[in-house]
Formats: structure tokens, sequence, C-alpha cells
């Protein structure tokens, strides 16, 4: 059996956030799975990618400005039949109530934890597998 190949989009303006954010994902965060990541560091790469590519998973920096990730979250979900599912790193446990009313389908709390980053990333991908 091989592994399936999970397309997950990064977005965060700042550079070290995405590095930290590929870094707990990693590329196998679970047995069967492989991560090839992309990233967008604005509002607009980041649509763009999600119209351009097959987005298995975005991971969303809900901290970036001036875009932040709770916002494009909810901006997709409501543009798109077809959204993929969404995680948002929130810096604060009580904004997940935000995230909540942009019908994100996991939340993470910075810094990230690999173990519990892995551990949602792949119950997201398995989740959300193509037919």
């Amino acid at each position: 059996m091989s592994d399936r190949l999970c397309t997950v989009l990064l977005y965060s303006d700042d550079p070290q956030v995405r590095d930290r954010m590929r870094l707990a994902v990693g590329p196998r965060p679970a047995p069967g799975l492989r991560i090839e990541f992309v990233e967008a560091s604005d509002y607009a790469e980041c649509i763009r990618l999600v119209d351009d590519y097959e987005i298995d998973l975005l991971v969303l920096d809900g901290e970036a400005s001036p875009g932040g990730g709770i916002g494009i979250a909810r901006q997709i979900k409501d543009d798109r039949d077809d959204a993929p599912p969404t995680c948002v790193v929130i810096a604060r446990a009580a904004d997940r109530w935000l995230a909540a009313y942009a019908e994100v389908d996991a939340t993470l709390v910075h810094p990230l934890d690999p173990v519990t980053t892995g551990t949602t990333v792949a119950e997201l991908l398995r989740a959300h597998a193509p037919a």
C-alpha cells in the first residue's frame, strides 16, 4: 500500500510562522500520509492557490496581518461549495469561538505542539479523503 500524497497550504504573512507550521506538521504526520506544502504570504496569493490547485488542507495563521486566517477561512467557506478543510492556528484558546463562527474544521494554539499538530492534520486529511 502506498502513501497518499496530500497538498497542504500554509498561510501566514510571517515566514518564520510558516516554517514553524511546516515543522510541526512534518512530511509524514501519520502512517500512510505524505505531505507536499505550498505557501502563501498574503490574502490574494492564498485565494489564488486555492483556486488553481487541488488543496487537501488549509493551515491558516489566525494572527496574520492584514488578512487573518479566520477571515480567510470564512471567505473560502462562503465562496466555495468544495472548500478544503481548514485548520486555524490561534494565539489564544479563547478565540475558538471566532474560529467556530468561521466554520473552521479545527484549531491549534501557538506555540504549535508537533504531536497535537500532526494528529490534527492526519485526522482532517483522513476525514476529508476523496472517495
